[in-house]
């Protein structure tokens, strides 16, 4: 293990999103085993949300930093972060985080880091950083394969992207899946690209659910399906039907985890098609609002993954050689999905014309990845994944801790930025 012969501090500021933060602390939790300690700033309401993720020994070596919001018109405390922030007030929360730039600039006067990790699209904080001669760098907590796109479209616009174009149209972040994505980007930036690996949270540590796994301990070995689309992401009530009738026609066992936007009294019952749960019976679970994902993944009954394609979801199902249903709805998500089939680890559910999902096609394509012919390649390449993701082990975050100790120790004549991706 490559560790930091001495204490260093870091600072770090993701943005106010679950998708964010959760990488980040898993981050911070492996970089303090190397000898560093961590300040990880963000929204009060965003700290008390991963609070309980933070075990005892991680006391001393993670402290929760507070960083306070403006008060502007429509968004009080409670919508300081995208977890249940309704759409049209996305952009009046970027604006409050920009706003609190003086307020980050305090926290960094008083603690003064020897390094900054920040985060995607905010680019006050590592000119605050260099204004008190503190290195900053770039965690980018989204698929190399998303930034390398957005890199070569926003600095190379009407030139085709030098790869397979299956990754936009129907037509490794680790290095073993997106190393050419991580040297495209290096070569779009003109920075070092250091690949951490995937930051995936132990199941060990999860928060359980006992029902959930009791009921899964009364399922055969990959007989069941996982299907969740995200703490963020909300199904219309047309995909709600099409995912349902997908997973009744699918005659596999399925937990299936339902959300619905905060404040919106639905009850679960009432939005499925109407005698759903009588048809399904004993072979399906609905779970309203949260379960301990990481560790439904690693139980052996499970043998499919219908995700929406968020990229901290794509490195869970890697991590625990689940095939993956790809069902993606927007951002990175698509690009996420096509990288999938790429590699050969899932198949995507492909919407018809108008964009609606078929419960037919997705009880296809789940009982192929589940138990088809088409789907064995798919289901050998998902467990091959987890064997060399298990061999190779701390072998990426090593080398993100060299690059880290060694921007630390030259601190004052430190001025370029590096980019350790995920």
């Amino acid at each position: 293990m490559e560790e930091n012969q001495t204490i260093s501090s870091i600072l770090m500021l993701p943005w106010l999103a679950h998708g964010h933060v959760s990488p980040y602390l898993e981050l911070a939790k492996k970089l303090t085993a190397r000898n560093f300690n961590i300040y990880l700033c963000s929204t009060p309401i965003n700290l008390s949300s991963i609070r309980s993720k933070i075990s005892p020994k991680f006391g001393k070596s993670i402290q929760l930093i507070e960083l306070n919001l403006p008060t502007l018109p429509n968004l009080p405390p409670q919508y300081h972060t995208t977890n249940g922030l309704p759409p049209h007030l996305m952009v009046t929360l970027k604006e409050a985080f920009e706003m609190a730039s003086p307020n980050f600039c305090k926290i960094l006067r008083t603690l003064m880091p020897d390094l900054l990790i920040y985060d995607l699209l905010q680019p006050w904080a590592p000119e605050a950083a260099s204004y008190y001669n503190i290195p900053a760098v770039e965690f980018i907590t989204c698929s190399a394969t998303m930034t390398s796109c957005m890199l070569h479209f926003f600095q190379t616009p009407g030139i085709q992207f030098p790869y397979s174009s299956t990754i936009f149209f129907r037509d490794y972040d680790f290095k073993e899946i997106e190393g050419k994505y991580n040297d495209y980007v290096s070569c779009l930036s003109g920075k070092k690209v250091v690949p951490v690996g995937p930051l995936v949270q132990d199941p060990v540590h999860d928060n359980e659910d006992s029902t959930i796994m009791e009921w899964l301990n009364t399922k055969g070995k990959y007989s069941t399906v996982f299907v969740s689309f995200g703490s963020e992401y909300f199904l219309s009530k047309e995909d709600l039907e099409g995912v349902a009738h997908g997973l009744e026609l699918s005659s596999l066992n399925f937990v299936w985890v339902v959300r619905f936007p905060k404040g919106e009294n639905i009850i679960v019952e009432e939005a499925l098609p109407k005698g759903f749960l009588k048809r399904v019976g004993e072979r399906g679970k609905i779970v309203n609002g949260w379960a301990p994902q990481a560790k439904i993944l690693n139980h052996s009954s499970i043998g499919g993954f219908v995700s929406h394609c968020g990229w901290n979801s794509v490195l869970e199902g890697m991590r625990f050689g689940v095939p993956i249903i790809a069902v993606p709805m927007h951002l990175d998500q698509p690009v996420n999905a096509r990288l999938l089939e790429e590699v050969g680890a899932g198949m995507e559910v492909v919407r018809g014309s108008t964009g609606k999902i078929h419960g037919e096609d997705m009880a296809e394509i789940i009982n192929q990845v589940v138990k088809g012919p088409r789907g064995e390649p798919v289901r050998k390449k998902a467990r091959d994944l987890r064997e060399k993701l298990e061999l190779k082990g701390d072998e990426e975050i090593d080398e993100v801790v060299k690059e880290l100790v060694q921007l630390c120790l030259t601190k004052d004549e430190s001025n370029g930025l590096h980019q350790p991706i995920q």
